[in-house]
């Protein structure tokens, strides 16, 4: 079973002093559309070639569009030596249940 997170609970964390490494596992064009802000963007396609970017986090939350691929994330990442040790959660529904601030990388 895969940890999850409720998004009040983790807009609560960004404002603590020990804030989660949050990571959007969307596409480049979904990040760019919307996202929290200070998230790492990186594919879930990308996701292995890129665990140097967050394999000293403590605790990460993997976020995407519905909350779907997200789940896949922790499962990969929960595999990898790196991450051993580090609490890692998704985002239930993803992008689509958050209320806090968001980010776009649109020009308007």
């Amino acid at each position: 079973m895969v940890a999850e997170i409720e998004p009040s609970e983790v807009e609560a964390l960004l404002e603590s002093d020990d804030p989660p490494t949050i990571v959007d596992v969307s596409t480049d064009a979904e990040f760019a559309i919307g996202h929290i802000p200070g998230s790492i963007n990186v594919p879930l396609n990308d996701l292995v070639r890129h665990l140097d970017r967050i394999s000293d986090a403590d605790h990460i939350v993997t976020v995407c569009p519905r909350g779907e691929a997200s789940v896949q994330a922790v499962r990969l990442l929960s595999a990898y030596e790196g991450t051993e040790g580090a609490r890692i959660e998704s985002m239930v529904g993803g992008m689509n249940a958050w209320d806090g601030p968001v980010e776009s990388n649109l020009e308007e």
